[in-house]
This record gives C-alpha cells, sequence and structure tokens, in this order.
C-alpha cells in the first residue's frame, strides 16, 4: 500500500514538474493528456477548457501519441448534451464501464465506423480554487477496463494539473488582450492619422486586413435605413467596391439590422449570404462586426479568408474594436467634410460677394476682408486688417452697443457712411451679425453700397417737391377757370353741362388730395404737428368719404356701404387729413376689388377709441408685405398693374400716426383686405 502511495505522489510530482514548466495553453492541454493516457491508460484522450463563464474557449485532442487539430466548435454538442456536459453540471467525476449502458455518451461517427462493441470512460472536472476550468476524457476501446482506482488517480492528475490549466488559460487571456489592445492602440494611432474620408476608410481596411490575417477587409456605410454601400481592400476588392447589401440580406445585412457581430468560419451551403458576401464562390470564412456612432449602426466592418485558414478567437472582438474606432474616426471625417465643405461656400461666397465685406473681432479690429471691401474702401487688404470697424465706417453704437453685445446671430442694420482711404464719405447700408470664423466668434460686416438709392431717393424727394409746389398755382388757375366758365353759360344750357363740369370738380378734387397729401408727407416726416383740430362724427366722415369715391365705384358697378352706429361719439381731429385718409383706403379698394363686389366702410367704439376700417374684395395682401405697403413709393406687384405713385399708403400711416392712432392690414374671409386704423378720443 506505501508503495502505491509513493508511486503515485512520484507521478503527481512528475505531472506537476511538467507542467509547470509551460504557460502555453495548447502545450500545458497536450502534456496533461500524454500524462493521463500513459498513467491511467487509454486509446485517446481530450480537455475543453472553460472561461469564467463556463464558455469552451480552447481543446485538445490526443490519438495515442499524436496530437488533433480541434477546436472548440465541434465540442458543442458534447458539452450540451455529452459526457462532457453532464460532469461541467454537476461539478463531479464519472465513470462509465461500458458506453452502450449510459445514454451520457454520444456516440460518435468513428463509433460507427468501428463497429464498436463498447468503450470504457473516464471524465473528470479540472477544479482550480473552486473554480471549474475544464473537464478531461479518457477513452479505452474495451468495455469494463477502467476501474474505480483509475477514476481516483485520474482525478488525483486532474487536481494536481487544474492550477496550471487555469494559469495557462489566464496567461493566453493575457496575451491575447494584449494583443487585441496592441492591434487596438495601433490602428488608432492609423485610422486617426488623417480626417479625409477616402483616406480614413482606407486606413481602416488596411489596418482589418493587417489585424486580423485577412485576405480581404470590406466597409460598409449605410447611406440610408435599408442598405449598405461597400468600399474593400486586398483580394477581390475590385468586385466588393461598389456593391450594396440592403438590412437583413446575408450577414452584413443582419449585423446593420440588429447591431451584433457574427463570425461564420467555415461557410457551408446552408448559410445565408447575400450575392456579394458570396463574392463568386470564393468565401471561405466571414467575420462581421457593426460600426457604432453615438449610439446607432452607421455600417459594418468584414474581414474575409483569414490567411492562415482559421479565424483566432479573439478575432470578432478585435473587429468590434475596430468598429468602434472606425465609427468615431468616420463620424469625425463626415464632420469635418461638412465642416470643410461649409468653409468653401462661406469662402466663395465671401470672395465673390458684390457687397464689401469685412470680419472683426468682438474688441472691432479687423481680421479679413473681401475683395469688394478692398475696392470699395481704396484700402489694401493689409491695410484694412490694422483698422478698427469704427474707422472704416460709423458705427451706430446705440444699436450695436459699446462692446457690440446687442449684435447677434440675425442680422442687425441701420444705415451708416463709410469712408474710403481718401476719407470720402459714401452711404453704406450695414448689416452686422455674429459668425463663428476660424473657429473663433466674430462679427461679419456686409457694408451695402446705397448711392444709387440715395440718388433716387433725392430724385423722387425733387420730383415730389416740384409736384407740389410748382402744381398748386396751376392748379388753383384751373379751379377758378371751371367756376367762371360755371357762371357763364346760360341758364337753358346748365343742366347739360352739368355732368362735365361734375366730372372736372372730381378730378381737380383728385390732383387737390394728391397734393396735399404729398406736402402733409414732407410735414410729418420732418415731426411736425397736425393741422386745426375740429370736432366731428365719425358718421358724417364714412360719408364724406363714400361721396368722394362713389363716381369711381359706380363705373365699375360697385356698392359702397357704411356700417357704423349712429351714436358714435365726436372725434377732435384734422377733418381734411382724416377724411382724406379714408378717401385714399377706399379708393384703393375700389381700384383692386373685381367689378359687381361690395366694399364697406365702418367704425366702432373700442376701448375709448374710434376703430375705423375699409374691406375691399381683392386679392390680398401677403404677410410678408403687411408692414412694407406703408412705406414710401413703395407698390406691389399684382396682376391688375393699378397705376399709381405708392404714396397713398405712406399718407395713411402717417397721418394716423400723427393723431395718435395706429393703421395696420388684416385678412378678409373668404377674400380680401381689411384696412384698420384707431383713433384716439382725446388726442394730445
Amino acid at each position: 500500500m506505501a508503495a502505491e502511495t509513493n508511486s503515485t505522489i512520484a507521478l503527481l510530482y512528475q505531472v506537476s514538474r511538467e507542467l509547470a514548466s509551460a504557460l502555453d495553453l495548447k502545450l500545458v492541454l497536450q502534456r496533461m493528456l500524454f500524462s493521463a493516457i500513459n498513467n491511467v491508460g487509454g486509446e485517446r484522450g481530450s480537455i475543453i477548457v472553460l472561461d469564467d463563464n463556463g464558455k469552451a474557449v480552447e481543446s485538445a485532442i490526443v490519438y495515442g501519441n499524436q496530437v488533433r487539430e480541434s477546436n472548440t466548435i465541434q465540442f458543442k454538442e458534447t458539452v450540451e448534451r455529452g459526457l462532457a456536459g453532464w460532469v461541467i453540471r454537476n461539478r463531479q467525476a464519472a465513470l462509465v464501464t461500458d458506453t452502450r449502458s449510459d445514454e451520457r455518451w454520444l456516440t460518435r461517427a468513428d463509433d460507427l465506423r468501428e463497429n464498436s462493441a463498447g468503450k470504457s470512460v473516464l471524465c473528470v472536472p479540472l477544479l482550480a480554487r473552486e473554480a471549474l476550468v475544464g473537464v478531461l476524457t479518457l477513452v479505452h476501446p474495451t468495455p469494463n477496463t477502467y476501474t474505480q482506482d483509475n477514476l481516483e488517480l485520474m482525478q488525483a492528475i486532474a487536481d494536481q494539473a487544474s492550477l496550471s490549466v487555469l494559469n495557462a488559460r489566464l496567461y493566453a487571456e493575457s496575451q491575447r488582450q494584449a494583443r487585441v489592445m496592441t492591434a487596438l492602440a495601433e490602428s488608432a494611432v492609423n485610422i486617426n492619422a488623417s480626417l479625409r474620408m477616402d483616406e480614413v476608410i482606407e486606413r481602416i481596411l488596411q489596418q482589418t486586413r493587417q489585424a486580423l490575417q485577412a485576405e480581404t477587409a470590406c466597409l460598409g456605410l449605410a447611406y440610408n435605413a435599408s442598405e449598405v454601400v461597400f468600399s474593400a481592400s486586398g483580394l477581390n476588392a475590385n468586385f466588393w467596391h461598389g456593391q450594396r447589401a440592403g438590412a437583413g440580406e446575408g450577414i452584413a445585412g443582419r449585423v446593420l439590422r440588429d447591431g451584433r457581430g457574427v463570425i461564420a468560419p467555415r461557410i457551408n451551403g446552408r448559410m445565408s449570404l447575400s450575392s456579394v458576401e458570396q463574392a463568386g464562390g470564393s468565401t471561405r470564412a466571414l467575420a462581421c462586426a457593426p460600426i457604432h456612432a453615438q449610439g446607432r449602426v452607421i455600417g459594418v466592418l468584414q474581414a474575409v479568408n483569414p490567411i492562415n485558414g482559421a479565424f483566432d478567437p479573439d478575432s470578432l472582438l478585435v473587429l468590434t474594436g475596430l468598429g468602434s474606432l472606425a465609427g468615431s474616426v468616420i463620424q469625425n471625417a463626415q464632420l469635418f467634410e461638412r465642416l470643410d465643405s461649409a468653409r468653401r461656400r462661406y469662402h466663395d461666397l465671401f470672395e465673390d460677394s458684390i457687397d464689401p465685406i469685412v470680419i472683426t473681432d468682438l474688441h472691432g479690429r479687423i481680421q479679413e476682408a473681401n475683395h469688394q471691401a478692398v475696392l470699395f474702401s481704396g484700402y489694401s487688404a493689409s491695410q484694412l486688417r490694422q483698422l478698427l470697424i469704427e474707422q472704416l465706417h460709423e458705427v451706430n453704437f446705440e444699436k450695436t452697443g459699446r462692446s457690440f453685445e446687442n449684435i447677434q446671430a440675425s442680422a442687425l442694420t441701420y444705415e451708416s457712411a463709410l469712408y474710403d482711404s481718401q476719407k470720402n464719405p459714401l452711404p453704406a447700408q450695414v448689416y452686422a451679425r455674429r459668425v463663428n470664423f476660424d473657429e473663433q466668434e466674430s462679427v461679419q460686416w456686409i457694408l451695402r453700397d446705397i448711392s444709387e438709392r440715395k440718388d433716387l431717393d433725392a430724385l423722387r424727394e425733387d420730383l415730389a417737391a416740384m409736384i407740389y409746389h410748382d402744381l398748386r398755382s396751376p392748379l388753383a388757375n384751373i379751379l377758378s377757370s371751371v367756376e367762371m366758365l360755371k357762371t357763364s353759360i346760360p341758364a337753358s344750357e346748365q343742366e347739360n353741362a352739368q355732368p362735365i363740369f361734375r366730372i372736372a370738380q372730381n378730378s381737380i378734387d383728385r390732383i387737390q388730395r394728391l397734393v396735399n397729401s404729398l406736402l402733409d408727407i414732407n410735414r410729418l416726416e420732418q415731426n411736425h404737428p397736425v393741422g386745426e383740430k375740429q370736432p366731428v362724427e365719425p358718421l358724417r366722415l364714412l360719408e364724406e368719404a363714400r361721396q368722394a369715391a362713389l363716381p369711381g365705384a359706380e363705373g365699375r358697378n360697385q356698392r359702397l356701404i357704411i356700417s357704423a352706429p349712429a351714436s358714435l361719439p365726436p372725434l377732435s381731429i384734422d377733418v381734411d387729413m382724416i377724411r382724406r385718409v379714408l378717401i385714399n383706403l377706399t379708393e384703393n379698394a375700389i381700384k383692386y376689388s373685381p367689378n359687381n363686389t361690395e366694399i364697406e366702410l365702418g367704425a366702432s367704439l373700442q376701448a375709448g377709441q374710434i376703430h375705423f376700417w375699409v374691406e375691399d374684395n381683392g386679392p390680398g395682401i401677403a404677410p410678408g408685405d403687411r408692414e412694407r405697403i406703408f412705406e414710401k413709393f413703395t407698390r406691389l406687384k399684382t396682376k391688375s398693374r393699378a397705376s399709381g405713385l405708392g404714396v397713398g399708403l405712406a399718407f395713411c400711416k402717417l397721418a394716423i400716426q400723427g393723431h395718435g392712432g395706429k393703421i395696420w392690414v388684416e385678412d378678409k374671409q373668404p377674400q380680401g383686405s381689411r384696412f384698420v386704423f384707431d383713433l384716439p378720443l382725446e388726442i394730445k
């Protein structure tokens, strides 16, 4: 008995020495199997190594004195349903004296070929520090060969070797992690070396081929939610380049849809590949990982056909890491391209603009100026960069703020004078807004030349002055002449002549209203007060406006109606001025309304004010034009091409504001416009 014990101790010592001298996991497993077969006996043996989660990560098979090729995939069924799986789940050894009578033994193909009557099997767990690190199996071709003593010896060898297996596994994992980290670190350095999209993709493909030792690397970017478009490097790259795969189609499509990596170590006819992944039947193995960016899948990264015939166990981990790196770099490259494209567009617009543009910092120092600014100012570009913006034009600091704090992203505008290099003032319309220029918050100043507009405004003012100064005397003479003609016609002819005199009188009245309105515009723009105020009934004003505009309405078969209560309180106003406002609005309504329609003049009492309105049935006024139509010399483009100087509504606005009121325009349903103004009962 003592001799057997000493022999066992010596054996275990020998096993311990052999295994302790190696750290390579494959070598440790092979030595352990040879030792078990040589000392316990058997035809063949196998070891399956498990990780901390119970997943098979390595394996070894020995037949007699020969090592056979193995991989963990072929042990999958054994681990799930066979004897090894039972030992793993129960964490205890198993002795099978005859495999024919034990349902835990799965019949293998070689069993059928040998037509064996049965086998004897030992299967023991590898436990290190209470952790299950694997399972060891020995097979003898003769039933009832193994005994309980063999099982105990086998377990003793396993217990002695388990710690070595664990250490070798941990060493292999650390080496694998080091390789992964090294591959990813090197890839990160190389991939991030450029921000040009074509270079980025080429670098990603090169690093994928190198890290996974694959014949071909493919990168598919998702240009929409339904498909990816491939770029490729390596063998058959031309075949892959530009090909498309739909979401759910082939391995790439499934990875794009599900967001999880897949590795297919052997391609067989049962696998669902897209036509591009089949690559004309040349695809033998394929690994695919998603490319993530900001929580979404933007593409896939594939490695095709490992050069050494099989993917390493960490291939999917490396490919997934590369996919994560690729996502960040691709997104940065896309962002850079968009920014670069925007910068080029901005530069083109900046240089090609017909308006002078300068960029300043927030202290007003000029940083950049376009070609037009150089021509307009007479300074060179370098001279402009030595100036402050207030040296180039009169800054309206009331609008901009002393530190430009009032200038925001939306343009602030005002009129000013631009000074050229000879200090000559040039009229300019200034548009200032905040922009980001060369990654710094800046101010963009557009200095639009308005010399022609100012000349045109002066010409209009001169023309208006000529009209209302040079026409007044001839108009008074015409009125006097008409009155004299009326008195010189015999009484018998008076009735026939009345329509002619009425037409002449109406025309004279219209010209007088236009001249008076032009005079009033000039006075009111210079902030002169309105004329003498007199009390007047609102209903009377409406009726007088109606009578004045009635000839024009009758000519178009239009009806002018008044809608106002008789109890409205009187107003104290410049009666002639407000009457002309109502006449002007009514004549506009007649001009723009179709024939055979109705136009309403109305008034009501609202919150201490008299609320007047004139409703037409015309085409209406677009919301964007409702403020602009009250500007002087403004006329909207309409199909009717109605004539006019564009001063009537400008006069109306100035007249109402001069009385402390407000005027605006609204939509009228279902068609037309409603011009409205309010006048306070007590005008100061």
